[in-house]
C-alpha cells in the first residue's frame, strides 16, 4: 500500500518523504518541457494538440485548470480528470466510477500513461500532466510551469488574451508572495498533516497561521494579493483556501482558525470563487472523497464529514468597493 501526497503517488516509505527531524519533504517532478513559438521548437502552440490531466481533487492541478479558464482556453485545450480515490495502484481512470475516461489511451490508471511515453519509466505518477497528443508525450508535469506556459504562449487564440496572470511590472511582487504561500500555506498545511513528530507539526502549523494573519492584514486594503491586478498568486492561494475548512481544517490538524473565521480572507476567498467561470472549477465531493479515504494513517475510519456549509461561497463579498492601494 502507498500514500497520495499532493498529487503523488509514493510508496511507504519514510525515508523518500520524511526528514531527519520527522518534517514532511517534497520530491521533484520530471517532465519540464515547454511550449514556444520560436522556430523550430518541438512544441509549438496549436490548438487541440494538448491535453491536461488533471485530478479535481488536487490543489496543484486545480490551480492548472483554473488557468485554462480565465485565459479562455478550454475549446483549445482538453481536460480530463482522475478519480478522486486512489487505488492499489495510484490514481485511476475506471477503478471507481467517478473518474473520467481517458480520451488518448483508454487507460485504467495513470501510471500507464507515463508508461507509453516512457517505457522504463520508474519515477513518480503525478498530475497535473500537459500532454501533446501530436508527439504522444508528456511536455511538462510541473503545475507552476504548466500555468506559466497557459498564460503566455496560447494568447493568439485564448478567448481572453488580455488576461495576464504574470505581468513584468509585478514579477517581484508576485514572486515574493508565491515563495511566502507555497512554503508556509501550500505546502504548509501538508507539512502539518503529515508530520510525525510534534515539534514539526507546531512548527508548520505556526508558520502557516502566521502567514494568513498577515494575509488578512493585506487584504484589508486591497482586493487581490496585488492591488487590482488578479494574478497567479492569488489562484495558487485560493485553492489551498478552498480546500482549507473542509478539509485541513480537521484532516491536517491546522485547526487554529478557519477561514471564514478570517472577514478579509473569507471576502476574498467567495470573490475568486464567483469569478464567472471558477465554481465549476471546484469539485468538493472529489475534494472530501479524496482526502478523507486516501490517508489511512489519518482517517483510518474513511469516513467523510457532512459539512461544512458551502452556501456561504455564493453570499456577497462587497470587495470590488476596494480601491488599489499600497503593499502591506
Amino acid at each position: 500500500m502507498g500514500m497520495l501526497i499532493e498529487g503523488v503517488w509514493e510508496p511507504d516509505d519514510a525515508a523518500a518523504r520524511v526528514g531527519p527531524r520527522g518534517e514532511f519533504v517534497r520530491t521533484q517532478t520530471t517532465f519540464r518541457g515547454t511550449i514556444s513559438k520560436e522556430r523550430g521548437a518541438m512544441y509549438f502552440p496549436e490548438a487541440n494538440r494538448y491535453h491536461l490531466y488533471v485530478s479535481d481533487a488536487c490543489p496543484w492541478s486545480h490551480r492548472t485548470a483554473i488557468t485554462v479558464v480565465v485565459k479562455g482556453l478550454a475549446d483549445f485545450i482538453s481536460l480530463s480528470s482522475v478519480a478522486p480515490q486512489v487505488g492499489t495502484n495510484g490514481w485511476t481512470f475506471a477503478e471507481f466510477a467517478d473518474g473520467d475516461h481517458d480520451p488518448i489511451y483508454g487507460a485504467d490508471h495513470l501510471h500507464q500513461i507515463y508508461s507509453a511515453v516512457q517505457a522504463n519509466y520508474t519515477g513518480r505518477v503525478t498530475v497535473p500532466i500537459l500532454f501533446d497528443k501530436k508527439t504522444r508525450t508528456i511536455v511538462n508535469n510541473e503545475s507552476t510551469e504548466i500555468m506559466r506556459i497557459l498564460n503566455s504562449v496560447f494568447n493568439s487564440m485564448a478567448r481572453h488574451p488580455e488576461v495576464d496572470l504574470y505581468p513584468r511590472a509585478l514579477h517581484e511582487d508576485i514572486n515574493s508572495l508565491n515563495n511566502l504561500i507555497y512554503s508556509t500555506v501550500n505546502n504548509g498545511v501538508y507539512r502539518a498533516g503529515f508530520a510525525i513528530t510534534q515539534e514539526q507539526y507546531e512548527e508548520a502549523v505556526i508558520g502557516l497561521f502566521h502567514t494568513l494573519d498577515l494575509l488578512e492584514r493585506r487584504l484589508a486594503g486591497k482586493r487581490y494579493l496585488c492591488g487590482d491586478c488578479l494574478t497567479e498568486a492569488d489562484w495558487r492561494l485560493f485553492v489551498t483556501l478552498i480546500r482549507f475548512d473542509p478539509v485541513y481544517y480537521s484532516h491536517f490538524k491546522c485547526n487554529v482558525r478557519r477561514i471564514v473565521d478570517y472577514p478579509n480572507l473569507s471576502g476574498y476567498l467567495r470573490d475568486l470563487y464567483q469569478f464567472p467561470g471558477i465554481a465549476s472549477t471546484v469539485n468538493f465531493e472529489h475534494i472530501k472523497n479524496h482526502y478523507y479515504r486516501s490517508h489511512p494513517t489519518l482517517n483510518p475510519t474513511g469516513i467523510v464529514p457532512v459539512g461544512p456549509d458551502f452556501s456561504l461561497l455564493d453570499t456577497p463579498h462587497e470587495r470590488q468597493s476596494l480601491r488599489r492601494s499600497s503593499s502591506a
